[in-house]
């Protein structure tokens, strides 16, 4: 891939995904309804999701931002043990396939949108 077009990729997909994560945090602020559903079926607080949902929002801004590399690492860190600690309630209380395979997806987009992210920052310094 030329140099443009990884800019252009690792550009969008971090918009969308950061989009994403900025919804799913708010939801979780605003302790919406479905997501409540959720949190009672895995046998959660529902405290957790206004706990996580602030997460989720710092870490969309984090990984919009290119300055604080660190905090940007951490930030997709974060997301990825709440993609995994996702899959691991959902399997342990015997969910559907269907309902254990979305959080690895989106676990999957993440890292796709962090592998552009390396390769932005090798393009970048060119």
């Amino acid at each position: 891939m030329n140099p443009k077009a990884i800019k252009t990729t690792y550009r969008i997909l971090t918009v969308v995904f950061a989009l994403f994560m900025l919804m799913d945090g708010g939801a979780g602020v605003a302790k919406e309804k479905t997501g409540q559903e959720v949190m009672n079926h895995l046998g959660y607080p529902i405290y957790i999701m206004v706990i996580t949902g602030a997460f989720k929002i710092l870490g969309a801004i984090a990984i919009l931002q290119n300055k604080y590399k660190t905090i940007k690492e951490w930030a997709f860190a974060g997301f990825a043990i709440n993609f995994i600690g996702a899959f691991a309630s959902r399997a342990f209380v015997g969910d559907a396939i269907s309902l254990l395979m979305l959080p690895l997806i989106i676990l999957a987009i993440m890292f796709v949108v962090y592998y552009f992210w390396k390769k932005f920052e090798t393009v970048k310094t060119i």
